[in-house]
């Protein structure tokens, strides 16, 4: 049966475009796009359409199964019913739907989801390809990689096709392969057959002909690539950043080179010479100390800390930070789970991993680490109704003592059949954000019953190299370079607030979610690729400028927290790692923005160099005045969320993260930008300092700063404008439409005017007395006539001493109308 829900005339424009627009839902219907937990979709965000209204049936014939599955409960319309279609549509800014595929075509590719049928609408649209089918291939690793088939209307060049899917799709949408076939193989009801479509050959294509190393250096770097990257074959042609390398990758690829070939390769060398060919030329003329292994400390009751572990513990011991400074993540879990396995998954990572099994005290006057041999640790198991989820994983989220171990905390809420929330809670000093993706890889394995290769040292090594680290010419250097950044006198933002700042920081915080619009984000990673920079240094320089904008300063430190793994023996080891740069800028208003871009770039890749010296260290050093109601040395910062964080992938189960409303803000305002199927920001604010709509007309202004310098390079600082075109029509129209009064008329014509008009009607009260406008208007005369008798001249002061009362405005018209200027006298002042 067929059911018509939507109507649409088509043009010839959109045939032409080959887009599946499916217009609007006729008068008695309803169209939702939804996503995954039922919530509505912003326009222009995919999701699955659901039909509401009269043209919804009771359900399938006979297929209870089927109906409940399909057939659900009307969220926004209370006592109707909806149909799941599976269908994938995205709602136009004119309120149309846009058909992208269906939801069966979604799959997973670093940590994305993806609808294939996009990446499909996006290749028709080329005038070259006739037709076109995406598949996910898996290539041996963990890792999938997109494979595109095309049937070509004539000559197809790969790599200009390539630059044709980049102008609408983001890096991780683009084909790893493309397959020409002289025709797609059906199945026999008409559909493609994705099962015969053969398997692709070759290297993963970036559009760049393939060419094998020629060398021993340059093989060896190929490897490092491909492990890196986790791409199947790598040319020595081939870019780092166009095969998906970001300032984190690059970071762990210069600490995998160190270790590997010996030289250690400051990171805007990888700029410089950002393919294996150019790159291996510079490693044989390169020259740096060699590798050393970090060595296992022998045994101790008690062991040093790291300098992060040593800030967080002041932090959480005196500052009443509560719980803002747990790292909680929450899986949802569909499917049979056994919960006797999970249990011992963890068991194992706590013995594995001797962080989870310490402990921190005070010895002799010193912060110290205490590893215990064993410690327990439950899972909070808890069953509840759906409605009362957020209220009991909030409840399980509390402050951690940090003198008894474990400072990890689980949970496992029951919500239904085959449906639950994992809740892992961890203390930020035994853990950052690098150490929950690898738990997430440890828990998959084990839960499959995978064995883990045995870990050469601990975080407890970790924290005594890094004592001996700071004592070496390395460190000194880099202190020297952070100290001449810092000299002389260091601003403070002065960001405008709603309310005053606490005397203290309570770090009540929300949360603010917006996303770039798609051509926005295009656009931006055009203009950093054409300014040999990331998309992070072209956010963070806009950033400058819109903190220059509000507050005045040309002077402006941002917070960057970056890895702060500075040695390649760290990178399987769970822990609190993280060191976060102090990167200072100056957008000064002469400069254009290319200008100020470059400066930055500069700016970030020297941070990125001098990344292995502590921020606490820093503090320390410039001996900062100590504000309880502020951070040191920044209250602000920008994060590029780059990290490979994969949900664990077992066979039978699936898992997705939850979305936690965490009301915690550590500074005045962090901006986190995530690269996912759209380019998501997220501000966390004191809740202390801003009102939610200060940071969302915040959030507008940062767009509106995008949206200019994308367009316009060479703009000058000083000419990007802050208000948006509705916010100057209100300051300039609406809030000037005020209604016009007669100039070349005195109070006191005005007022004798409206006596003809209302003679008779009551124009003062006061307790009981009562006057008419006729009555008033007398009064004021005869005292008029009595001041002009008294020699009162035109504008000549008069003093009106009396209280309030029916006499006092009486005098203010009698004194106007003998041509004075009344001074009112309040009888409280000293005689």
């Amino acid at each position: 049966t067929t059911v018509y829900v939507t109507y649409k005339e088509i043009t010839a424009e959109e045939i032409r475009s080959n887009t599946s627009n499916i217009g609007r839902p006729l008068p008695t219907v309803s169209m939702y796009v939804l996503d995954g937990d039922q919530q509505l979709q912003p326009v222009g965000i995919p999701g699955e359409l659901y039909i509401g209204g009269e043209g919804v049936s009771r359900g399938y014939l006979n297929r209870p199964d089927l109906t409940e599955e399909r057939f659900v409960p009307n969220p926004f319309v209370p006592g109707e019913r909806m149909y799941r279609t599976g269908d994938l549509v995205r709602r136009l800014p004119n309120g149309e739907l846009e058909y992208l595929g269906r939801m069966d075509d979604q799959v997973k590719i670093r940590g994305y989801r993806i609808e294939l049928g996009e990446i499909e609408a996006q290749l028709l649209k080329h005038p070259a390809v006739k037709e076109a089918v995406v598949t996910a291939r898996k290539d041996g690793r963990s890792q999938a990689d997109l494979c595109a088939y095309v049937v070509p209307d004539g000559i197809l060049d790969h790599s200009e096709l390539r630059q044709h899917l980049a102008q609408t799709l983001p890096d991780y949408m683009i084909p790893s392969y493309l397959v020409e076939l002289e025709t797609l193989p059906l199945t026999t009801n008409g559909k493609v057959d994705k099962k015969a479509l053969p398997e692709p050959s070759g290297q993963v294509q970036t559009g760049v002909q393939y060419t094998a190393p020629t060398n021993q250096t340059e093989a060896i770097l190929a490897r490092i690539w491909e492990d890196v990257l986790e791409v199947e074959r790598v040319g020595i042609h081939d870019n780092f950043f166009e095969l998906g390398g970001h300032s984190l990758k690059a970071m762990k690829l210069a600490a995998r080179i160190h270790k590997e070939l010996g030289p250690e390769i400051p990171l805007r060398e990888l700029f410089s010479w950002p393919t294996i060919k150019e790159l291996a030329v510079y490693i044989k003329e390169a020259e740096g100390d060699s590798y050393q292994a970090i060595e296992p400390a022998g045994r101790r009751d008690f062991y040093p800390v790291s300098s992060g572990q040593k800030r967080l513990y002041v932090i959480q011991e005196f500052e009443n930070v509560g719980s803002g400074y747990n790292i909680p993540v929450v899986l949802e879990v569909e499917g049979p789970l056994d919960v006797e396995r999970l249990r011992n998954v963890f068991a194992s990572l706590v013995q594995r991993h001797e962080i989870f099994r310490t402990s921190f005290h005070f010895n002799n006057g010193e912060l110290v680490q205490k590893i215990h041999p064993q410690v327990p640790l439950e899972i909070i198991q808890i069953t509840v109704d759906q409605k009362d989820v957020k209220k009991r994983i909030e409840s399980l989220i509390r402050p951690f003592d940090l003198s008894q171990a474990p400072l990890l905390r689980v949970g496992l809420i029951h919500v239904e059949e085959e449906r639950h929330l994992l809740l892992m809670d961890m203390h930020h000093i035994v853990s950052d954000g690098v150490s929950t993706g690898l738990l997430y890889q440890e828990i998959a394995s084990l839960y499959q019953g995978k064995s883990l290769l045995p870990l050469k040292i601990q975080y407890k090594d970790y924290a005594v190299w890094q004592q001996s680290f700071m004592g070496t010419e390395r460190i000194k250097k880099q202190e020297k370079y952070w100290l001449n950044q810092f000299s002389g006198e260091l601003p403070v933002l002065e960001l405008p607030a709603d309310y005053l700042r606490p005397p203290i920081q309570k770090f009540n915080g929300d949360l603010f979610t917006f996303a770039l619009a798609d051509e926005l984000t295009q656009k931006l990673k055009q203009l950093a690729a054409e300014q040999k920079a990331t998309l992070y240094m072209t956010l963070l320089a806009s950033y400058n400028i819109l903190l220059m904008k509000y507050t005045g300063q040309e002077d402006v430190i941002v917070g960057s927290p970056v890895a702060g793994r500075p040695h390649p023996d760290l990178e399987q080891l769970v822990g609190m790692f993280v060191n976060t740069l102090a990167i200072r800028n100056y957008p000064i208003r002469h400069k254009t923005f290319v200008q100020f871009l470059a400066s930055v770039k500069e700016q970030v890749l020297a941070a990125y160099e001098h990344t292995d010296y502590p921020l606490e260290e820093l503090v320390e050093k410039l001996d900062v005045n100590r504000d309880l109601s502020r951070n040191p040395l920044f209250d602000t910062l920008f994060v590029m969320q780059n990290m490979d964080l994969f949900e664990p992938e077992i066979p039978g189960l699936t898992f997705r993260s939850y979305d936690l409303e965490w009301k915690t803000a550590k500074f005045d305002l962090t901006w986190t930008v995530a690269e996912g199927e759209t380019l998501e920001l997220a501000v966390e604010y004191s809740t202390d300092l801003f009102k939610r709509s200060t940071i969302e007309r915040m959030a507008q202004h940062f767009v509106h700063i995008l949206e200019q310098v994308v367009d316009q390079r060479d703009i000058h600082l000083s000419d990007i404008e802050l208000l948006t075109e509705p916010e100057k029509q209100q300051l300039l129209a609406e809030f000037n439409d005020t209604a016009d009064y007669p100039r070349e008329k005195t109070l006191h014509e005005l007022f004798e005017e409206q006596v003809r008009k209302t003679s008779d009607h009551m124009a003062v009260v006061f307790g009981e007395e009562r006057l008419t406008y006729r009555e008033l208007n007398e009064r004021a005369n005869q005292l008029a006539r009595a001041l002009r008798e008294k020699g009162i001249r035109r504008n000549e002061f008069v003093g009106l001493l009396v209280e309030r009362s029916v006499e006092m405005i009486v005098g203010i018209l009698g004194i106007l109308k003998a041509g004075g200027a009344y001074v009112p006298i309040d009888p409280a002042y000293p005689s």
